[in-house]
């Protein structure tokens, strides 16, 4: 990792508070951005940090400016979401602002987006006029082969692949990288052995690709964790960011759940530890199973009604809210995983992972999905099926440090984890061993080490459920 300048990264151990130090980094970066003295600036945030926030807030001081820009996201979701959150700020500080929706053909617009007074949508840029801000997926700038743009500002950077950066850099002049280096890496459903060392490898992030080739560039750290608790700051910076670190916006009491009915056994007895450490591992007798581990899927689903049947209340701010089903999310790293934990919850669970694409209200229902379609989301409470619980072996796709960050990350309140004993085992058994390919950035945090930290943090939020293994 590139060092930010001097004054831009802060710890959990700086001076001030959490939102000074938050706007005091803010404001280099919007300093960085205005000063034109660089072709991008990259900046690096921990889970929940308000990339969002920083991405509408550059972009509104860019149109202020005058410069067309270009807003580019991964996800159709992320772009929707990114318009609406845009529209709203530049109703009241650019009145005359348009906002350039660029879809697929025959897009149309969700209904959050389709009465919006400053907000056009086009499939091709021609059809958008000339808007002051232009947004679209990554996927569709590529098509885009005319025009150029004085400023872009790419969401979720660590999510796009070096070849997409590729398709799409003519597009603009200089531009704004924001995005969480400890998230999952760019996906791919083909092996990319055949790239590995080679300096145009497809498969790196774009910010690997872009500091390996401008390493002068200025990275600036946001500073602060808004979604996470107290009691998640040390183990998910130490075991996913222990090079730069975070502190959360809240300290120790300010959030939490409250309990008001009491229960017997393990899963109201694990929910009481939850609502004390702001964790909790749920360990299943050791036993090699399937992926599809009925046990492992039954105490999931168990354990999440369980939230629910105690009438959970989240604590934050000092106000008190009752935890709603649609405020929990079950996360898993298997697509069959996620469909068993489903179909265990019955009609509990929103059958598609999560809010309508369309932007239509949320369905009431509990979220479950994979780490892959959680990533950006929040919630209060996550339940979460261990990625290593049951296996034989330690894949480098279930040891990757971005699926567990995820998953861990999520949560405003409390994360539960559900796994057989026998993890620290697997992992001792299966050291990291991953090839040193020559000319290949050096993957930090380690996956294997990252896994270790965690466990061990868990280790005293622990309640086992007794039977026989074999």
């Amino acid at each position: 990792m590139v060092p930010g300048p001097a004054g831009s990264a802060g710890s959990p151990g700086s001076a001030g508070s959490p939102a000074d130090e938050a706007e005091r980094v803010t404001r280099a970066i919007l300093d960085d951005l205005r000063s034109g003295r660089h072709r991008g600036v990259i900046v690096d945030s921990p889970p929940g940090a308000g990339k969002s926030t920083l991405v509408v807030r550059a972009a509104a001081v860019l149109a202020a400016s005058g410069a067309p820009l270009m807003i580019v996201a991964q996800t159709n979701e992320q772009v929707d979401d990114l318009v609406a959150r845009l529209a709203a700020r530049l109703a009241e500080e650019l009145p005359a602002a348009r906002i350039g929706r660029l879809g697929r053909a025959g897009y149309v617009p969700p209904a959050r987006l389709a009465d919006l007074p400053n907000v056009v949508t086009a499939s091709d840029v021609g059809g958008l006029g000339e808007p002051e801000v232009t947004i679209s997926t990554a996927a569709k700038w590529a098509y885009v082969r005319e025009g150029t743009w004085p400023w872009a500002i790419v969401d979720e950077a660590y999510q796009m692949r070096s070849d997409t950066l590729l398709a799409i850099a003519a597009r603009f002049e200089r531009a704004l990288f924001v995005g969480d280096p400890g998230q999952l890496d760019p996906f791919s459903t083909v092996t990319n052995d055949r790239w590995h060392g080679l300096v145009w490898n497809p498969m790196q992030s774009a910010v690997a690709v872009l500091q390996r080739n401008n390493p002068d560039l200025p990275v600036h750290r946001l500073p602060v964790s808004w979604r996470l608790p107290r009691t998640a700051q040390s183990v998910v910076a130490d075991a996913f960011y222990p090079f730069t670190g975070f502190r959360t916006g809240t300290d120790l009491g300010d959030r939490g759940l409250v309990l008001p009915r009491r229960g017997e056994g393990p899963l109201d007895e694990i929910l009481d530890v939850a609502a004390e450490t702001g964790w909790g591992l749920l360990e299943l007798p050791p036993r090699h199973t399937m992926r599809t581990d009925a046990e492992a899927v039954a105490a999931v689903a168990d354990l999440t009604r369980r939230v629910l049947q105690r009438g959970t209340i989240a604590r934050s701010d000092g106000a008190e809210t009752t935890i709603t089903p649609d405020r929990i999310a079950v996360g898993a790293a298997h697509r069959d995983q996620v469909v068993a934990i489903r179909a265990a919850l019955g009609d509990l669970a929103a059958p598609d992972g999560g809010p309508p694409a369309d932007g239509s209200p949320a369905t009431g229902q509990i979220v479950v999905d994979t780490a892959n379609r959680l990533q950006g989301r929040e919630y209060e409470v996550t339940v979460v099926l261990h990625p290593l619980s049951g296996r034989r072996d330690a894949t480098a796709f279930h040891l990757e440090a971005g699926r567990l960050c995820v998953l861990a990350s999520r949560h405003r309140q409390a994360c539960l984890v559900v796994a057989r004993a026998g993890i620290r085992e697997l992992l001792d058994a299966h050291p990291s061993s991953e090839p040193v390919h020559l000319g290949e950035p050096v993957r930090f945090p380690d996956g294997w080490a990252a896994n270790q930290a965690v466990l061990a943090h868990l280790a005293s939020s622990r309640v086992r459920i007794q039977g026989s293994g074999s």
